[in-house]
Order: C-alpha cells, then structure tokens, then sequence
C-alpha cells in the first residue's frame, strides 16, 4: 500500500490509495484528504498570501477512481484575496466547491494574544480511531494511515472528546503545508465529538469550515470536539484545533442526522 492518500503521475489527475476510502461506501473516499487537495490547489495561485479561510461544500460522493480539480482566483487584492476551487470526477460532474479567502501577513509585531496550554502528544496515550467499523471490509481512511492518541481522561466513546492525530502524507513526491495537513482532522470532528455511534445515528457532514489564525506545527495535530445534535434532524459538529503550541484555529461542519431502524 502506498503510503499517502494520493498519487499521480502527472501532477493533474490523482488516484486515491486505500488510506482515502470512506468507512461506508468502498468506491467513495473520506472528505478529508480530498480537502486537503483543494486546499493545495488554491494556495498554489497565490503563494505570497496565506490561506486563512476554507469553505467546502460536499455535493457528491468523491469518487475512489480518481480526480482533477480546477482552481481560480476570484479577487486578488494587497491584504485580502479570494478564491475558489472545483474538485471534478472522471465524467466531468463537479463533486465539490471550495472557496478560499487568502490574507497578506505582516511583519512580525508585538501583540497581546492568549496563551492556551493543550498539553502533548508525547503524553497522551495511543488509542483507537472513534469510528473503527466499514460497511465494505476493506482498508480505508480509520486505518493505517490515521494514528490517534487521547489525553488522560479521553477515549474513543461518543461525547465531546479531545484527541491527538497523525496521518500519512498527501503525496508522495511533495511535503503538504500546514493548512493542508490539518485538513484530514479538521474533517473528524463529527465523529470525534459525535452523540452516538452510527449503528444508532448516522451523522454525515456536507460541508466543512476550516479558519487557521496561524500555521499549526508538529505531527501531531489536536482536535477537541463537540457535536450539537438537534430532533430536527440538523447538527453541528465545532471543533477547536491545536497543536502542541496551543490553538491554531477552528472547524465547522454541517450535519444531517438520521436515527437508524431498529435502534
């Protein structure tokens, strides 16, 4: 097994490996490291700027043959710039939008800001990822690829949870940037702060919101998350994102929650 979510061959069309594969549908991949890619793309189009904002909306499955995507900047300004990103399956179907807002930083300045300590990796213990089950059997993204530790007092059981995460590569031919490499967790949320498990509810995200207010550094990269679950059938999953320097940002995710027969 290639040891990255992705491959290619000609830097356009990118094949996902078994580390992608979503846990319920073998021919459909996981949100996360798709996201990641749109994230790629549009910060390729404006490297002097840092992407501090990705909205993503999930229209189709992300197919597990492969995809393109296409990208462009919407408005290009000295502080602030906007973009926007389409990833596209082997029929030509856009399967999902991203746009991005881009900032310019400054110089490095004395400024007031709050210090939160998120504790380690180092001292956290390895555990499980929350969902561990596939309706398919074969590998995929809650395997191999994905490494979890839990603080002391944490584990994989629903409620709010606070955890650690490392995951493979992107690709295999290029080192991932920081708002990339958090993109697979900043789509965790719903399941590391999920109610229930699915054999109860399923609780699918359309989309994601990932904000960065700075670079996260390390491996390891921390989640802690809660999943508001209303009887209308709608959800949020929020997620305060840090690393080993304290918070780095936040992500939000769109629910859809559907109790399951027999349950």
């Amino acid at each position: 097994m290639t040891d990255s979510f992705f491959t290619s061959t000609d830097n356009h069309w990118f094949e996902p490996t078994a580390h992608t594969r979503g846990p319920w549908d073998e021919h459909a991949c996981h949100a996360g490291p798709p996201t990641a890619m749109l994230a790629r793309a549009v910060e390729q189009l404006l490297p002097q700027q840092r992407l501090t904002r990705l909205t993503v909306n999930l229209q189709r499955p992300v197919p597990f043959n492969g995809f393109s995507i296409a990208a462009k900047i919407v408005r290009q300004g000295r502080t602030v710039s906007l973009s926007e990103a389409s990833l596209i399956d082997a029929l030509g179907k856009t399967v999902i939008t991203a746009a991005g807002m881009h900032l310019t930083p400054a110089e490095p300045m004395d400024m007031p800001t709050q210090h939160v300590d998120m504790g380690s990796p180092e001292s956290a213990e390895p555990g499980e990822f929350p969902i561990r089950q596939t309706l398919h059997g074969k590998p995929a993204f809650n395997g191999d690829g994905v490494s979890v530790r839990y603080p002391p007092g944490q584990n994989n059981a629903p409620g709010p949870t606070t955890a650690w995460m490392k995951t493979v590569p992107l690709l295999p031919f290029e080192t991932a940037s920081a708002f990339q490499r958090i993109c697979p967790l900043a789509d965790c949320g719903n399941a590391f702060g999920r109610n229930a498990d699915p054999s109860e509810v399923t609780f699918m995200n359309t989309d994601l919101t990932l904000v960065l207010h700075r670079d996260p550094v390390g491996e390891w990269l921390g989640t802690q998350s809660t999943g508001y679950w209303e009887p209308n059938g709608i959800g949020l999953a929020d997620a305060l994102l840090f690393d080993s320097l304290g918070p780095v940002g936040r992500a939000m995710q769109s629910l859809v929650l559907r109790v399951r027969a027999g349950s």
